[in-house]
């Protein structure tokens, strides 16, 4: 791949936009067409997708959602920033936890944006990765490095870890309460607490998350 006409001086920062739906994505390229100083080469709709792309287009900066159908952004974000460290890479998510944005910082992302911020943040996001890739650029960055500094992160008590295993064993909150002997009220509360502190709306995204922070080590033969 030849990236020298991706910063090129005086051209527009070429941008590389990566989310599976497809309504999002033209909504980010019609905020980017408004800004002279970039320009959209490319779209995919998932990881394979994006790593085509990004070795057919040598976009400057990548946008990428988090959560993609055959893999996350953060696949894109490691295998990108291990051959090609002055690429920007910008992580776009609605699911904004902490966990989210140290696993991103510790990926190599350059910025991380969450999905509820003005597309105007993104495009800012993005000419800051263009710029500076090897920084990280998070409003929430902050807040979360006092939280983990002081041990108030949203840690997973016993219980809740307990009740983790068992979703990813492929049990609902039905059988997870008669396995732990609890009422299914309780299971429930367990469960949507969970789901809370890993920045998750459902189990899918809660088990994904927990893989990739540590909290399971292995997935249960149910999968998800």
């Amino acid at each position: 791949m030849n990236l020298t006409d991706a910063k090129s001086p005086g051209a527009p920062t070429r941008v590389l936009l990566v989310d599976d739906h497809e309504l999002i994505r033209h909504g980010l390229a019609t905020a980017f067409s408004l800004d002279p100083q970039t320009e959209v080469v490319a779209q995919a709709g998932s990881v394979t997708e994006a790593m085509e792309a990004f070795a057919d287009h040598a976009p400057a900066v990548v946008v990428t959602d988090l959560q993609l159908p055959d893999g996350t952004g953060l696949d894109i974000v490691r295998a990108i920033r291990r051959d090609f460290p002055d690429t920007g890479l910008v992580v776009l998510t609605m699911h904004s936890g902490d966990e989210q944005i140290f696993a991103a910082m510790e990926a190599g992302a350059s910025a991380f944006v969450g999905k509820d911020a003005p597309s105007t943040e993104v495009v800012k996001a993005a000419k800051h990765a263009a710029v500076s890739p090897r920084t990280f650029l998070c409003a929430s960055l902050s807040a979360a490095m006092i939280r983990r500094m002081s041990g108030e992160t949203n840690r997973l008590t016993d219980r809740e870890h307990e009740v983790l295993v068992l979703l990813a064993d492929g049990l609902g909150a039905t059988q997870i309460a008669s396995t732990l002997f609890m009422s299914e009220s309780t299971a429930k509360s367990h469960i949507t607490r969970i789901y809370q502190k890993l920045g998750a709306t459902n189990r899918a995204q809660a088990l994904v998350t927990a893989m990739r922070s540590g909290l399971l080590s292995s997935m249960g033969p149910s999968g998800y």
